[in-house]
């Protein structure tokens, strides 16, 4: 199959009411995600050896992001974000890139429900709820205090998002501002604390086996540092596509790279690592109270309110990729519509089934990572060599942004770095002790899934196309 069949394009269309501080607003997810990875990077990797990967991930984000910025004014008019990127690069030379790349990219974003409402729910329960171990046993399944707070947070996150766009901007904005607050008390003020003590911080990474912790931290902080990307997703929907889509990302990059540096070496100076190696999921708690004079309860709601900019975020990006994939034929079609509001109601329907099931059967957010973590950056990596072949097959093709020459031997390196991450990532359960082989097949299963779907839909397109055929003929008579 060498081409990609494809019926009459739809007239869904979403609509232009976003402007480039809203998607900086959205990237604010990236900031928040440390949540879920920071003080395990740094139980593992010592309070240097966490600030350095995170800064190295993050240049490697930060070129990775600036070539979308040619790429997003090259299609300012597709929701499909990177994946949009891939497909049209790979189309003519492996048409299967399109379905590989978009549910690649889709099935992270898309069950990020789960991974931040199961940390949701483990923060409600260790603050309010600690005597609350119930557990429900379900056959293969167990239900739990944080796995019911979690499926509840979920269908939250759905109301929102069918209501409308303004709706959930309203909302980004407000959890965007109270996520200044801890960021605030955890950059600046462990340095005017006293107890601050960077010296004590360690260095985990030695010799080749920590080139190889190395590599397989970079794989899990991907997730985090190239999410920025998903400024690019929203370009049809700012008023201006092409000047909005790249100051988005361009003051993503430079924010994020900030904050991905200091929180380590801050909050770890001032926590310890003793402390956090003993509580790495929520040391935050402890730490937040004594900077602000005991205050867990607020430092608490601020981390809950940045998890649900996190889930915003993510149904908002994921909804609208899955909706481009239905209307350009990657996947069932039928998740390509749009109700009166403008909102792929369709595809946040399978999302929220998606991530109950995942939230469910995982149940670790950490586990949940791992496992999209392989479809996404095999995405990047299609997106990112996409812009040499691209440079190659369409030299005459409009660009608004043009980017320097060096950045096309740029994307030959960073793409062959990002498949040296990949591979080594993928592989190296035992390195974090999160993730195995279950996730792994879980992941692998997903792209097939994916690819075997995208055949169905080509081949009923075929049929379509040749009923068609006749009835044009005689129309033309």
């Amino acid at each position: 199959m060498s081409e990609q069949l494809t019926l009459p394009e739809s007239e869904e269309q979403l609509p232009k009411k976003m402007r480039w501080f809203d998607g900086f607003a959205m990237s604010m997810t990236m900031p928040a995600a440390l949540i879920a990875t920071l003080g395990a990077s740094i139980a593992d990797l010592g309070g240097w050896g966490a600030a350095f990967l995170w800064a190295v991930s993050m240049i490697i984000a930060m070129g990775v992001n600036w070539i979308y910025t040619e790429l997003a004014t090259m299609f300012p008019e597709s929701s499909g974000g990177i994946t949009h990127y891939a497909a049209e690069a790979w189309k003519k030379r492996a048409p299967w890139v399109a379905p590989l790349a978009s549910v690649g990219y889709w099935f992270p974003w898309g069950t990020n429900l789960a991974t931040y409402g199961a940390i949701t729910g483990a923060l409600i329960q260790a603050q309010w709820f600690p005597e609350s171990t119930w557990v429900v046993n379900l056959g293969p399944i167990e239900l739990s205090l944080p796995i019911v707070i979690g499926i509840g947070v979920i269908l939250f996150m759905y109301l929102i998002n069918i209501v409308g766009v303004r709706m959930t901007m309203a909302f980004v904005y407000i959890t965007a501002g109270i996520l200044m607050i801890p960021l605030f008390a955890f950059i600046v003020l462990p340095l005017f604390s006293g107890q601050w003590a960077p010296a004590e911080l360690t260095w985990n990474l030695h010799g080749m086996e920590g080139l190889h912790k190395a590599l397989v931290w970079l794989y899990i902080m991907a997730w985090t540092t190239f999410g920025i990307e998903v400024c690019a997703t929203f370009a049809p929907e700012y008023r201006d596509s092409v000047k909005d889509t790249t100051k988005a990302i361009k003051a993503a990059v430079l924010f994020c790279m900030g904050v991905f540096f200091l929180i380590p070496i801050t909050l770890g100076g001032y926590a310890g690592e003793e402390a956090i190696q003993a509580n790495p999921a929520t040391f935050f708690v402890d730490s937040f109270g004594s900077l602000v004079g005991g205050a867990s309860d607020v430092m608490v709601l601020c981390l809950i309110a940045s998890l649900l900019l996190i889930m915003t975020t993510s149904v908002a990006d994921a909804s609208r990729v899955l909706f481009n994939m239905g209307k350009s034929g990657i996947t069932v079609r039928a998740v390509g519509k749009l109700n009166k509001r403008g909102v792929p109601v369709r595809a946040l329907n399978v999302m929220v089934v998606l991530n109950i099931v995942v939230l469910v059967v995982l149940q670790s957010p950490l586990a949940i990572i791992v496992t999209g973590n392989l479809g996404y950056i095999l995405t990047h990596i299609f997106a990112v060599s996409g812009f040499f072949m691209l440079r190659k097959d369409r030299p005459n093709a409009t660009r608004p942004i043009k980017l320097a020459p060096w950045f096309v031997p740029l994307s030959l390196v960073l793409t062959a770095f990002m498949v040296v991450i990949l591979v080594v990532g993928a592989t190296g359960f035992s390195v974090t002790g999160y993730g195995g082989y279950k996730e792994l097949a879980i992941a692998l299963g997903v792209l097939a899934t994916g690819v075997v779907m995208w055949v169905f839909v080509q081949k009923d397109d075929a049929r379509k196309a040749a009923e068609r055929q006749p009835q044009d003929i005689q129309e033309q008579r």
